[in-house]
């Protein structure tokens, strides 16, 4: 599976997906996911910024509105179409538009910054798309993205451990350094009501984990600096709003990683 292979089965992802969504049931990226993510970016103010792997662009606005002057792409069609209505219907000045993240239509050294969010781990050519972000930033631009975490989310074998209150209170997982090249993975929303899902069909979700020594050598290899990594979690008071995204206590979720690009 490739890149394109890829892109064709976040084609039939991108209606459900942005539906659910909008709605607010991808509650982990809402509740403490993209917060952390933005608590951790860099002043963007008047930069130019490339969002690699925007989906229907909630995250893209935010940056926006944070004043970076931003493009941004996906290889999924359906999801820059409903990236565009949004952008029309709230103008923000951002350009979207469709295109593969490991071949950047941009020449080298043209974006002061760029971001992935919850993207780079669902694209196969894993390096290729580390070393196009690295071609098109300028000297001493930042990247900055984030990866649901190789060691708690992503291994081939993962099953929650509950209590008898159903509280998570740790997470197995196994097979940690087997790399899956593809196999896809369906679910939806777990905060979504079957009311909300009705008539939509399950996510296909084509799988590609990598050990954090591997994005670490890859990064490495790319040519980039390490600068910051985080782990976010949810805070109690989130929790008490959003129940289900009590096991993010339990163990990371998710993996924030920024890289430099040395001057």
């Amino acid at each position: 599976m490739n890149h394109r292979d890829v892109g064709r089965c976040w084609d039939g992802n991108a209606d459900a997906w942005t539906t659910l969504a909008r709605a607010g049931y991808d509650v982990y990226r809402d509740s403490f996911n993209t917060p952390g993510f933005l608590a951790m970016l860099p002043d963007v103010t008047g930069l130019r910024g490339l969002d690699i792997g925007c989906g229907e662009g909630h995250n893209t606005r935010l940056l926006a509105s944070r004043g970076a002057r931003v493009t941004a792409l996906d290889i999924a069609g359906r999801f820059v179409r409903h990236a565009h209505e949004a952008e029309r219907a709230g103008p923000l000045g951002i350009s979207f538009l469709r295109a593969s993240a490991v071949e950047l239509p941009f020449p080298d050294a043209v974006f002061d910054f760029a971001t992935g969010f919850m993207s780079f781990m669902d694209i196969p050519e894993t390096g290729r798309v580390l070393a196009e972000a690295h071609r098109v930033l300028r000297p001493g631009g930042f990247l900055q993205f984030s990866l649901t975490h190789p060691c708690f989310v992503d291994t081939p074998h993962r099953r929650n451990l509950r209590d008898e209150n159903g509280v998570t209170y740790a997470i197995e997982v196994g097979d940690y350094f087997r790399n899956l090249e593809g196999e896809i993975e369906r679910w939806v929303f777990r905060d979504a009501p079957a009311d909300a899902t009705a008539g939509l069909a399950p996510f296909e979700i084509p799988r590609f984990n990598r050990t954090i020594s591997q994005w670490l050598n890859l990064l490495i290899d790319s040519g980039f600096v390490l600068e910051r990594a985080e782990e976010p979690r949810p805070s109690d008071d989130v929790v008490r709003l959003y129940p289900a995204v009590q096991d993010a206590q339990v163990v990371a979720y998710y993996l924030h990683i920024r890289v430099r690009k040395p001057a």
